[in-house]
């Protein structure tokens, strides 16, 4: 997507042993795109959310396997460095996919081939996150044309959660890839944004990315959606994920489930974007068997913004004795799903509907 007019992905790897980044911790103050030339520097941008999304980690994950494999000479070495890079976010599903991919692909290969091949298996997750995203747009689309034509001449308002952009992912994003293609499409179009605390990513992400392709937009502060679902100011709600069980549940950012719960009881529809890559096959069950990410108070306790002047400063917006408590994401259960937008179609939150949808992946997995 675009940033100062320029097409960019989050990830890449221009040349083996280095892999580029967008600091998405320094947007929108500063565009800035670091280096990253060993799985330890992977494993702490991931960590401390120089990348984040489910998609980009997924991606950056698989990456790092790249730079793995020509960092270690052995099975052990290399299953140690995976574990290192599955540890950093435990919530989403992507980032383990990725390097179990990975895995898969460097098994029972000679070493010496390992960097060709773990390079050529981190293009194509990356390849395959960008296109998924792309298709999700195609088909997310139609659902907006659907509530066009149901108010000609108006505005589709869309309310999103947290950021899932194309800098949650490698290119297009999920929840905003169908806002692009209709903005793209001359569909009249207005996103509500929420701030997403505690880190912000819907203020500083998903309204940078918004303006950079030119869609109209408004930061509101999280607790604003059910008042404006309540006066009709809500056609639709699209988030991302970071993980969906079998049957359909959504772990996403902190937040989803109360937009879900809003959303249902104003009678309006509620749709997760998705590629499949972010599909737990082994469970059912989210808000039992999902884990949740518990960060450090410090994203609670901490603001970082700039002053009149433009200078960039933290500051403490709570008391300096006050406990502190983190969930980084929640569970919004299938049954306060609309659907499901994925590169394959728009389906039910419904595990027959996925598992025929997606027979070919799932059935690799069994229930646990």
């Amino acid at each position: 997507m675009l940033a100062h007019g320029h097409h960019y992905r989050t990830v890449w790897m221009p040349e083996p042993g280095l892999v580029r980044i967008i600091d998405q911790r320094r947007l929108p103050w500063a565009f800035e795109i670091i280096d990253l030339k060993s799985v330890a520097e992977v494993a702490h941008a991931i960590r401390d959310m120089a990348v984040r999304g489910a998609g980009c980690i997924g991606a950056t994950a698989g990456y790092g396997m790249a730079l793995a494999a020509i960092e270690v000479q052995n099975d052990a070495e290399l299953e140690a460095l995976a574990r290192s890079l599955i540890e950093t976010r435990p919530t989403a599903v992507n980032l383990a996919w990725a390097v179990n991919r990975q895995l898969a692909a460097l098994r029972n290969q000679p070493v010496a081939m390992w960097g060709s091949i773990a390079k050529r298996e981190a293009e194509a997750v990356a390849d395959e996150d960008a296109a998924a995203c792309a298709q999700i747009g195609v088909h997310g689309l139609e659902l907006i044309r659907e509530i066009a034509a149901k108010k000609p001449g108006e505005v589709v308002n869309v309310l999103t959660h947290c950021n899932a952009g194309w800098l949650a992912f490698v290119d297009h994003g999920s929840a905003t890839a169908p806002i692009y293609a209709a903005h793209d499409a001359g569909i009249k179009i207005h996103v509500w944004v929420d701030e997403t605390r505690p880190r912000n990513q819907g203020a500083r992400l998903t309204a940078w990315e918004l303006a950079q392709h030119g869609v109209p937009h408004t930061v509101i502060a999280d607790n604003t959606g059910g008042h404006l679902m309540q006066h009709g100011q809500v056609d639709l709600v699209i988030t991302g994920a970071d993980r969906v069980t079998r049957n359909g549940d959504v772990a996403n950012k902190i937040g989803t489930y109360l937009k879900a719960l809003a959303a249902q009881d104003n009678g309006v529809p509620f749709y997760v974007a998705l590629p499949s890559s972010t599909f737990d096959w082994t469970i059912t069950d989210g808000v039992k068997n999902i884990p949740i990410e518990q960060r450090g108070g410090e994203e609670v306790a901490w603001m970082e913004g700039t002053d009149a002047s433009g200078a960039l400063h933290n500051v403490r917006v709570v008391p300096a004795a006050a406990p502190l408590a983190n969930f980084a994401f929640d569970v919004t259960p299938a049954r306060l799903v609309t659907g499901l937008i994925t590169e394959r179609g728009v389906f039910p939150a419904d595990e027959e509907a996925l598992r025929a949808a997606f027979s070919d992946v799932s059935r690799a997995s069994g229930p646990r």
